[in-house]
């Protein structure tokens, strides 16, 4: 009688937690599927765009730029044309002559660009973010080509034409046109002289796993540097989920499903609506990252990794800092590798409203152990002023010296962010203030008061800093890395 009884209590508890499932995914779908109806930028079909398992034969930019003709063709018939009059505004990148347009800038910055050099002095590859554009780099590339350096800005597939780009990409075939870059980079400026790859988020990553997978074997030119900003070493665990919602987009329609955001766009270079496919690649990569660095790691750190300057937030909503650690920096041979850290501004009142504090982080890394990089951090931990000091720890050293820079932390502003890092304040788009010579959008400081839950976007989209009021450092810093480094 007991085992009966518990029988049919087991399978009650079944029952119970087979229906709680069913009525948890129902809920899941009915709130994706009840967000803004997908546009044309949602549902275009790009497929003149890069595919490595289908492009075999485009080996080089030229024939990489050719293909770019055609994929933007595609674009302005697939979404440009199809932009219905309604959706004409000021604030649509894709109807022309808006605010928005990608067209009121100097070039479009969407696309793959090339600095070139009569006497190059070296080269260098910038590789931009997921949901980015070249724009991102646009500062770094002109730092670097003013210095006399060939440089090369790619576009990875699937980016700079419309979010329905990221649908079905995968990190290969980014990983492919960074390969071919790199060549025709190093092919410019011949063998002589020093090659650099400079990435921003996952473009980092893909420095990184370029650089890596030539020490395990491939026979790519290996850079001289890299230069990495907040580089996508560890991303959140969740992402690893992503794969099961993607799937169910292809359910009859669950087309929505596909979609982590869907969002206006109203930013000339960057997507606002993310695809799920797209967080599924950036954890793949890194997946691929940990294996590399496993396999290359015998216990006495990773010898002859190219040489790397990362600068990175100790707060970033988009990456994992202690992972970026943890998962690289920990792993490399002593070899002159260099961790830029910048803090939070600790002259503000806004201690009791942080969600969590960092500060025992920067502690554990300048006074806990010995680390095998040079460690620096960009701070003003007297709580007494907005200026900052370079706080710096030598690689396998407990000292740690203390440097005051001529910069300070803006007013009202608390930290850095994950989108903020490759700007200038002088940028048209992102920067401090309008230029009022620019006729397009300006998104550095969205000033838009009112109810709440009256606008499509978040408030967090509102408040996030979009420059880099420590870019002159950063600048100074890259410059010196690529001239003591030749």
């Amino acid at each position: 009688m007991l085992r009966k009884l518990l029988k049919h209590g087991l399978l009650f508890l079944l029952y119970g937690a087979v229906c709680s499932a069913a009525m948890a995914l129902y809920l899941f779908i009915d709130h994706l599927q009840n967000r803004p109806d997908l546009q044309p930028w949602h549902l275009a079909t790009l497929d003149d765009d890069y595919i490595a398992a289908k492009n075999e034969k485009i080996t080089s930019i030229a024939d990489y730029l050719k293909l770019e003709d055609k994929l933007f063709g595609q674009l302005q018939n697939q979404v440009y044309n199809q932009i219905e009059p309604e959706r004409r505004r000021m604030l649509n990148r894709y109807s022309r002559d808006s605010l928005a347009d990608p067209g009121k800038f100097d070039r479009n910055w969407n696309r793959t660009f090339e600095l070139e050099a009569a006497n190059p002095r070296g080269g260098v590859l910038l590789i931009h973010g997921l949901s980015d554009s070249p724009y991102s780099m646009r500062g770094m590339g002109e730092i670097f080509h003013a210095m006399g350096f060939w440089v090369v800005g790619i576009r990875l597939p699937g980016h700079g034409t419309a979010p329905s780009g990221l649908l079905n990409v995968t990190w290969q075939d980014f990983a492919a046109v960074t390969d071919f870059a790199a060549n025709h980079v190093k092919q410019q400026i011949g063998e002589e002289k020093p090659f650099y790859i400079a990435g921003y988020s996952t473009g980092a990553a893909l420095a990184v796993e370029y650089s890596l997978r030539i020490l395990a074997g491939s026979d790519d030119p290996m850079p001289d540097g890299l230069i990495l900003l907040a580089p996508a070493i560890g991303v959140s665990p969740i992402a690893a989920l992503a794969v099961w919602q993607e799937r169910l987009s292809a359910i009859p329609g669950l087309k929505k499903t596909a979609w982590e955001s869907i969002q206006p766009e109203y930013d000339p270079f960057r997507y606002r609506s993310f695809a799920v496919n797209a967080g599924n690649q950036i954890h793949k990569l890194t997946t691929e990252i940990n294996r590399l660095v496993r396999k290359l790691d015998q216990g006495q750190g990773i010898k002859g990794f190219p040489k790397v300057l990362a600068f990175q937030s100790i707060v970033d909503a988009t990456i994992s800092t202690p992972a970026l650690i943890s998962g690289l920096f920990d792993h490399l041979a002593n070899e002159g590798h260099e961790l830029v850290l910048f803090d939070i501004n600790r002259n503000t009142e806004a201690e009791p409203l942080l969600v969590s504090s960092p500060e025992a982080t920067t502690k554990a890394l300048l006074k806990n152990r010995f680390l095998p990089f040079k460690l620096t951090l960009i701070s003003n931990t007297s709580n007494e002023s907005n200026k900052v000091s370079e706080y710096q720890k030598q690689a396998n050293s407990d000292l740690v010296t203390k440097k005051p820079l001529a910069l300070s932390w803006p007013k009202s502003i608390l930290s850095l962010s994950h989108v903020a890092l490759p700007f200038p304040p002088n940028d048209v788009l992102y920067g401090v203030q309008r230029n009022p010579k620019h006729a397009g959008i300006y998104l550095g400081r969205i000033n838009i008061m009112g109810e709440r839950g009256l606008l499509l976007i978040s408030a967090d989209e509102v408040i996030r800093l979009r420059y880099n009021p420590f870019f002159p450092y950063l600048k100074h810093r890259m410059e010196a890395f690529v001239t003591n480094n030749n």
